[in-house]
């Protein structure tokens, strides 16, 4: 499958560097690939606890929408001028709801796109529901979900791709959602944390993964590194680090319940430690 269809969630906060970097990106990622660039865009309601409700005047109330809608526009303007700056197609959708509709409303978009940009948790971050809006595209859009660290890169320059390979499910999905990046990665690595991912064919871990991707026409090594004592997540960020990988392919773990969201320890120590992007599949 080809990849010809991003959705790109953009901040409106003014001057946000990690925004800009994650426009940035998309924009690079589609000229790559050739792709339409969709950004989506969230003016939202202003949040007041109810036990104050009755006691905030309705003008400050409207005030905030207001400036909401106009950061929005402002975003959508910029990101308009941007794309058309690097020639690729593209258009703008913004939307006004409440926090706890956005992440749901950010999946409805996602599901008739091909890919799902949204950027990573920041300290002391503006938005809220950074984390919502990673929950909802990974677990509710049905697509392959990217994740842009907030301290960039502002280019997609996806040269070494590495797959974390488990066997399950998950890691499947991703590994087969990312096939349009790992095609034009000049080299693909399979790895492997411990001893436990089975093999279809009873041979070593990892092996009928790199046998299926050299199926389509990719060159693949397989690595199998040890955990050294710390978790699955953290040995995978310590070898992409040592081996300068520019992406990482995983399969993303976790569940929900009554909107109350754990990630998976693997996910949730690569959302949270992560430094370069990372595809998920859920």
């Amino acid at each position: 499958m080809a990849l010809k269809d991003i959705l790109v969630h953009l901040d409106t906060e003014a001057g946000s560097g990690a925004g800009q970097r994650r426009q940035s990106f998309a924009i690079s990622l589609a000229a790559a690939h050739d792709a339409h660039l969709t950004g989506l865009i969230f003016a939202l309601e202003p949040t007041i606890p109810p036990m104050i409700m009755g006691e905030v005047p309705g003008s400050l109330l409207e005030s905030q929408r207001e400036r909401a809608i106009e950061g929005a526009q402002a975003a959508a303007d910029a990101f308009s001028a941007a794309t058309k700056a690097a020639g690729i197609n593209s258009d703008v959708r913004i939307v006004s709801c409440t926090e706890a509709a956005a992440g749901p409303t950010l999946a409805v978009h996602g599901r008739t796109s091909d890919m799902v940009v949204v950027g990573q948790e920041e300290p002391d971050d503006t938005l809220a529901i950074r984390e919502l809006l990673i929950e909802s595209a990974l677990f509710e859009s049905g697509r392959a979900t990217l994740v842009v660290p907030y301290i960039g890169p502002a280019e997609a320059k996806l040269d070494h791709i590495m797959v974390g390979w488990d066997g399950r499910r998950e890691a499947s999905r991703a590994a087969n959602e990312a096939l349009p990046l790992l095609a034009k990665a000049k080299d693909v690595e399979v790895v492997i944390v411990g001893d436990d991912a089975p093999s279809a064919h009873g041979g070593e871990p990892g092996a009928d993964l790199a046998l299926h991707l050299a199926r389509h026409g990719l060159s693949v090594n397989v690595k199998r590194v040890g955990s050294a004592g710390i978790d699955i997540g953290n040995a995978l960020l310590s070898h992409a680090a040592d081996a300068e990988t520019d992406l990482m392919v995983l399969g993303g773990y976790g569940h929900s319940r009554f909107r109350e969201f754990i990630f998976g320890g693997t996910t949730n120590s690569i959302l949270s430690s992560m430094t370069v992007p990372v595809l998920m599949a859920h």
